[in-house]
């Protein structure tokens, strides 16, 4: 808790100061865990392996809560019978011989900047982001705490750009059903490598609880008032006197970087008009929103020195009227994303920062009387963009029905050791040890060759 009374305090040194700030539990999904307490254990970390710190490479995973119909999507199913093949026509994009369905106009005239993967095999059926924020199956390593998900992994293995910038930060939305909502465990790194969540209890640990705001009545003020009592409180040796880790935790609370980066007031209208809002939210029930400008907060917090961003856009448990849902979800991802990956490409960031949007499973080819597709783990899809891979290309099929994949399967390991190669990591020889002190993979998977 972070609490903030005006008015003169007197401290036990006996020095009176204006201004009074007291660091308490800072929660990053920790229960009772001091951030100074967060800061020492990621230093003890470091000490215990020799991995090499890469240039800011990122990742912003953005998770399609409920399982997207990927024969709605990439990959429209012409030859398939009238209950299969559903409502949407495939489009021609700026790649020969790539089409994706109708309702992605934007995507398809920038198709070379995307790679669509129709053939991702391996869901286990759950409905949650276990698999798409980890590579691995829940089960994996459960006894031990579980698999740490990407963003856990690699805020051990890099640790932070910036001091004042969570390495992994979570923006998804709190839903009714929970697991839609996760934003990556820590499995058996524990507690210390949860993310950041500027929409949970993390950034309620940022807001003043003051005795009278009059005090500072606008945000200029607000970090006017940061910046003074960071220079009373070193001039006294309070800062002096504290470990670097409690300093450093000091930094990441009275720093204005992050709350900057969340600020979307900074750019300019025709930005955010680009990106849109994804309002009105249609389809949310337990799900998430289609929240677009998380997308731009996203670059915006890479920008600052984020490694990886997840978030959770929109509720694709389109048991009834699939087409209406994807007509309404795909035209807003399809603005949001397709302007995030322009805003990425222009400020020299595309090559850098990798780009993944899919969920945890796909969608039924039968078409049920609801006019919706249900559960089908057999087959699903992602769409991915940046971290210097080989993009405009299509990577895998399905068969007529669009229910199994035909050719070139691609596992969730797999595109894992894609991103972890897109960070300057090593997915083949890279390990972290599990609390017993054996070396654990960063995924069983390989590398996908079409994109590096």
């Amino acid at each position: 808790m972070m609490n903030i009374p005006f008015g003169r305090v007197r401290f036990c040194d006996g020095i009176s100061r204006r201004n009074f700030l007291k660091v308490g539990t800072f929660s990053f999904g920790a229960a009772n865990l001091t951030l100074a307490d967060i800061m020492r254990a990621e230093a003890a970390a470091k000490q215990d392996n020799n991995l090499p710190r890469t240039s800011h490479k990122a990742v912003i995973n953005i998770f399609l809560g409920g399982g997207p119909p990927h024969q709605d999507m990439w990959e429209i199913k012409t030859e398939a019978p009238k209950e299969i093949r559903g409502e949407f026509n495939p489009i021609k994009t700026n790649v020969t011989g790539i089409q994706i369905g109708e309702t992605f106009t934007r995507i398809a005239k920038m198709a070379d900047k995307f790679a669509f993967l129709r053939s991702v095999v391996g869901a286990k059926g759950g409905h949650d982001a276990f698999q798409c924020t980890t590579g691995w199956p829940q089960q994996s390593l459960a006894p031990l705490g579980g698999r740490p998900s990407l963003g856990s992994a690699v805020m051990k293995l890099q640790g932070n750009v910036d001091p004042s910038v969570p390495p992994f930060i979570g923006m998804a939305e709190k839903t009714q059903h929970g697991p839609w909502s996760d934003p990556g465990q820590t499995g058996f790194l524990g507690s210390t490598f949860a993310p950041f969540r500027p929409s949970g209890p993390d950034m309620a640990n940022m807001v003043l609880n003051a005795a009278n705001k009059d005090h500072l009545p606008d945000r200029k003020k607000l970090l006017a008032g940061f910046d003074d009592m960071k220079r009373e409180m070193d001039a006294a040796g309070g800062l002096r006197g504290a470990d670097a880790h409690t300093a450093r935790a000091f930094d990441v609370l009275t720093s204005s970087k992050l709350v900057e980066a969340m600020d979307l007031s900074k750019e300019s209208q025709k930005t955010r008009d680009r990106y849109g809002d994804g309002k009105p939210y249609q389809f949310q029930y337990d799900g998430a929103p289609t929240v677009n400008e998380h997308l731009l907060m996203a670059r915006r917090l890479v920008e600052a020195g984020a490694r990886v961003v997840t978030l959770s856009y929109g509720r694709w448990d389109s048991h009834g009227k699939n087409f209406d849902l994807v007509r309404d979800h795909g035209a807003k991802l399809d603005q949001c994303l397709t302007a995030l990956v322009e805003d990425l490409e222009v400020r020299g960031m595309l090559d850098d920062v990798t780009v993944i949007a899919w969920g945890e499973f796909g969608r039924t080819p039968q078409i049920n009387n609801g006019a919706g597709r249900d559960h089908w783990p057999a087959v699903s899809c992602a769409i991915m963009a940046g971290g210097g891979m080989k993009t405009g290309q299509a990577i895998g099929s399905t068969e007529r029905t669009g229910g199994y994949a035909k050719d070139r399967p691609v596992t969730f390991g797999d595109i894992f050791a894609t991103l972890y190669r897109n960070l300057g990591l090593n997915p083949e020889t890279t390990a972290i040890n599990d609390p017993t002190g054996r070396p654990q993979h960063l995924t069983d998977g390989t590398a996908l060759p079409e994109l590096i």
